[in-house]
């Protein structure tokens, strides 16, 4: 386990959660780096219940001696420094959507496609998929190898954390402002509408085709990782939550489901909390799913609109399973079979 992590980005929300995740298996707190960009140089991050790491500057890095790297930084800021690290023969697993479209580059979840990790040997790069992706296979993979999958829509309700401390400082002040009789669009810069008391139907921005680029990134990770021709229609809603993912999943089968047999197969499977009853409150909600680390499932019923289907109410810490416990698991993969 004595290998050299650098977590990049470790001042980001995301960051903070890999190192939770890391400090929770007691990884050695000596063997850890935690960059950041160079503006950030001279803060702390904290490191399990103890310990305090100074950040590094991750443009002056040199990654010649660091075995394993996860980068939870953006897309646009991660791209040039996990190539530089890529290249003096870090493995890198990278959180971000910068890689999840190469098909050199593995798309990883370890529950599912472990055996896929040695494909890192390619460009030295593992990739993360989408939190949603993430969530919605973990669920319904059980589904795929019992009953079979012929189609699948998601309809998602993600939270602001995913874009970060500025759009949760921005639901936290339009909140509070409307309670004082200021304009919640005094207050707008991440959201192109006002997040506060309302859903927006987009995750991103709109292309020519009606489609998010996340929407339809989704639909590719799910043939990507399960290898078959599934199809997929993903909606995208952000509401007006700090942290967690829910999202309704309905599934056309090739089989008949049985659901009270369903409801215990996904009971039995590692990673998955079946919680479903009929009474009231007896389902699970995205503020009940902070920093847990298993994907949760309730309001599992037959989709009567399709001749054999059913449908599930999912919901997930978008910032634990959704990408940094995946990222360490992954990490954990690497030491203990390939390094």
């Amino acid at each position: 386990m004595n290998k050299q992590i650098a977590i990049i980005g470790a001042t980001e929300s995301m960051g903070r959660e890999v190192l939770n995740s890391l400090a929770q298996i007691d990884y050695p707190v000596s063997n850890i780096i935690a960059l950041a960009p160079s503006k950030m140089i001279g803060r702390e991050v904290s490191y399990g219940l103890d310990d305090v790491l100074k950040i590094k500057a991750v443009e002056e890095f040199d990654f010649s001696n660091i075995d394993i790297a996860i980068s939870t930084l953006s897309e646009s800021l991660a791209k040039d420094h996990i190539l530089r690290a890529s290249k003096q023969n870090t493995i890198v697993i990278d959180t971000s959507s910068a890689f999840r479209g190469d098909e050199a580059v593995p798309l990883i979840i370890p529950e599912i496609n472990d055996d896929d990790i040695i494909n890192y040997k390619n460009k030295n790069i593992i990739s993360c998929p989408n939190s949603i992706t993430t969530e919605l296979l973990m669920a319904i993979n059980p589904i795929k190898e019992n009953y079979g999958i012929k189609r699948i829509i998601s309809s998602t309700y993600q939270s602001v954390s995913k874009f970060g401390q500025a759009a949760m400082d921005e639901l936290f002040t339009q909140t509070r402002g409307i309670y004082v009789n200021e304009s919640p669009l005094e207050n707008k810069k991440v959201f192109a509408k006002q997040i506060a008391f309302n859903v927006l139907p987009k995750s991103d921005e709109i292309s020519i085709d009606g489609f998010t680029e996340e929407e339809q990134n989704i639909a590719d990770e799910v043939q990507k990782i399960l290898g078959t021709n599934i199809k997929a229609h993903i909606n995208s809603a952000i509401v007006p939550a700090f942290i967690g993912e829910g999202q309704y999943i309905n599934i056309e089968t090739d089989k008949p489901v049985d659901i009270k047999e369903l409801s215990k197969i996904l009971s039995d499977t590692d990673g998955l909390v079946v919680f479903d009853k009929t009474s009231d409150g007896g389902y699970v909600t995205q503020t009940e799913v902070s920093n847990e680390d298993d994907i949760f499932i309730s309001r599992i019923k037959k989709d009567t609109s399709v001749e054999k289907g059913v449908s599930l109410w999912v919901v997930a810490d978008n910032l634990r399973k959704g990408s940094s416990l995946n990222a360490v698991q992954i990490a954990e993969i690497l030491i203990e079979k390939y390094l």
